[in-house]
């Protein structure tokens, strides 16, 4: 499949991107091109990898000049690049809509203005019945998504939704790790919050299945287990040696759920159990209202959203298996300290 083809990578230094790379990088790629707008970390994963077959171009995704230029020539795409901190969202919301929702747009409509073949966008458990600027910018994009791909008869455009990467760049595990190292207390905002669980692997695996599976508009998840903020804390005290460490509860922050959702109830209804994963096929009806009053959906009121708090839970033990599965824990358990996964 992508043997000689080209593949953009937007949003290409960020944690996503950087896993994606050092997959497809030994495949039989012609070229990766990497879009972003931070020239230093281009320039440390050009050093870092220095293969032939990267190419960096300096960009925005909003900006859709230079997102076409990117594009060209380009057989696949993976469109990883967002604003997606939480908080910062929350105080800068049009900022969140300008990256996310009107990026993506730009993005997909230079790949069916050039004729890419397919492409795999990046969305989150935080669009599914969302409360925070982030989760409503990721949200509209996965209506762009299925609305472009409505339009579009050669580009083939998908999605994956992930919940929380474990050890990824600014999450929560190596701040953890951080105040542990520190002494400090480790500051938890809800002891009985959940949230999944995967690996960066994890996270490309879908990638990789969404780019040779996916089908116009659909959404990909894959099945992920759960734990409580207190459980992922104890399970790092102990990993580390300091099992008596002193845990804070400060509190949630701004827009943060005590669970979260990957699909919704309208959304269980339709999808396909594809064993490790759910496809999510787009909402394809028409605007003719009037067969929706007389063609009712009585299954919607009796499924069951697919969330954090009803998905396997770990206790402590499964969750330090999980832990050590990662370099960067694997690390800190020695006594060891690598930065987190870019």
């Amino acid at each position: 499949m992508f043997r000689n083809a080209t593949l953009l990578i937007t949003g290409g230094t960020g944690s996503f991107g950087n896993a994606v790379l050092r997959r497809f990088l030994d495949s039989g790629l012609r070229e990766i091109r990497i879009l972003s707008r931070d020239e230093k970390k281009q320039d440390d994963m050009r050093k870092k990898y220095n293969s032939p077959k990267l190419k960096f171009y300096i960009g925005d995704v909003r900006d859709y000049q230079s997102v076409l230029g990117a594009v060209r020539g380009v057989d696949f795409i993976y469109h990883a690049a967002a604003l997606k901190q939480v908080p910062s969202c929350e105080f800068h919301p049009l900022e969140a809509v300008k990256t996310n929702v009107l990026g993506t747009e730009n993005v997909l409509e230079a790949a069916i203005t050039c004729g890419v073949k397919r492409v795999v966008c990046l969305s989150t458990d935080k669009a599914v019945y969302p409360i925070n600027a982030m989760g409503i910018s990721k949200a509209m994009m996965e209506k762009v998504i299925v609305a472009k791909s409505r339009s579009s008869s050669t580009t083939i455009i998908s999605a994956t939704r992930y919940g929380n990467v474990m050890a990824s760049r600014g999450s929560v595990i190596p701040l953890f790790v951080d105040q542990i190292r520190a002494g400090k207390p480790i500051t938890i905002t809800d002891p009985n919050m959940t949230r999944f669980m995967m690996t960066l692997d994890d996270a490309v695996d879908l990638v990789l299945f969404a780019f040779e599976h996916g089908k116009p508009g659909e959404i990909y998840v894959q099945k992920a287990p759960a734990a409580t903020i207190e459980t992922l804390a104890h399970a790092l005290t102990g990993l580390m040696g300091a099992p008596e460490h002193t845990v804070n509860i400060i509190g949630t922050r701004h827009g943060e759920k005590l669970f979260e959702v990957l699909l919704s109830r309208e959304e269980m209804v339709a999808a396909k159990d594809l064993g490790n994963y759910y496809r999510v096929p787009p909402d394809l009806r028409d605007l003719n209202y009037g067969k929706f009053i007389e063609q009712g959906e009585i299954k919607i009121s009796e499924a069951v959203e697919y969330n954090s708090h009803n998905t396997t839970r770990l206790d402590v033990v499964g969750m330090q298996a999980l832990l050590m599965k990662l370099r960067f824990m694997q690390a800190a358990a020695r006594g060891e300290y690598i930065e987190p996964e870019e």
